[in-house]
């Protein structure tokens, strides 16, 4: 079974707890207490973080829906395509996200509680963020009102404004100045994050950590779903692609 359909199972809403668990306990039948749980809680094992991690997915993209009034075709499709949802687990997938859309609360309950449940795991955090970029971008245009969304979902999560600039730079690059045509690689030190006037050693010292903590296997371990390895490997290919631009800028062998 993949972490789709893990997640409609129900099960993990009383270990996870808070607005997540109760949330789906609802769509699962059960009645989950919406209590908060602290990060460090022994009942939230690796496991359970893989399925509050693949629901906050799916309610932020819910709620990120209602920021310009509309879920598009292409929204949806690019949802389903990248988290690659087996035909059979569709509709479970569904009604959460119609569950979340129906709920009158907002999302900054659902936001602070992934924050706190991935902090000191900011790279995890980063992968969900990228998540609702590409969904907001996948049907040719970004609204003002999801960047503006994705950014307080940043906050919320505990990163800076300059933290925001970085990923929204990683995720979209010169997608908006070019059309959505995704042509135009994105500022280079800006994604290693040094200044231009970094030293060869300073340059190389980022890159070296970014690959480390942006591997896959890291982020699985930490509580990152299999399932959404696809754009974790697309990230780090932009961080290759910055350094090796770098590297060629400078002559750094």
């Amino acid at each position: 079974m993949s972490i789709w359909g893990k997640v409609i199972g129900g099960v993990t809403g009383f270990a996870v707890g808070g607005p997540i668990g109760a949330l789906i306990g609802a769509v699962a039948g059960h009645h989950v207490v919406d209590k908060k749980r602290d990060a460090s809680d022994a009942r939230i094992g690796n496991a359970d973080k893989q399925i509050a991690f693949t629901t906050a997915v799916i309610v932020l993209a819910a709620k990120m829906a209602k920021a310009d009034g509309h879920v598009s075709r292409e929204e949806v499709q690019a949802f389903k395509q990248v988290f690659r949802i087996p035909p059979d687990e569709m509709a479970a997938v569904g009604k959460i996200f119609d569950e979340a859309k129906r709920r009158a609360d907002g999302y900054e309950a659902y936001a602070e509680q992934i924050g706190s449940m991935f902090r000191g795991e900011p790279q995890v955090l980063e992968e969900l963020l990228g998540a609702l970029f590409h969904i907001a971008k996948a049907d040719g245009e970004i609204h003002p009102k999801e960047i503006e969304f994705v950014r307080r979902v940043a906050l919320l999560f505990g990163f800076s404004e300059h933290d925001f600039q970085r990923l929204q730079t990683i995720y979209l690059g010169n997608w908006q100045d070019t059309g959505g045509h995704g042509s135009g690689a994105p500022d280079a030190y800006e994604v290693l994050d040094v200044p231009k006037d970094a030293s060869d050693a300073e340059v190389k010292a980022a890159y070296r950590k970014l690959a480390r903590e942006n591997h896959p296997d890291t982020l699985m371990a930490k509580g990152m779903p299999e399932e959404f390895i696809e754009l974790a490997n697309k990230k780090l290919a932009t961080i290759n692609d910055a350094y090796d631009r770098v590297k060629k800028e400078r002559g750094i062998s």
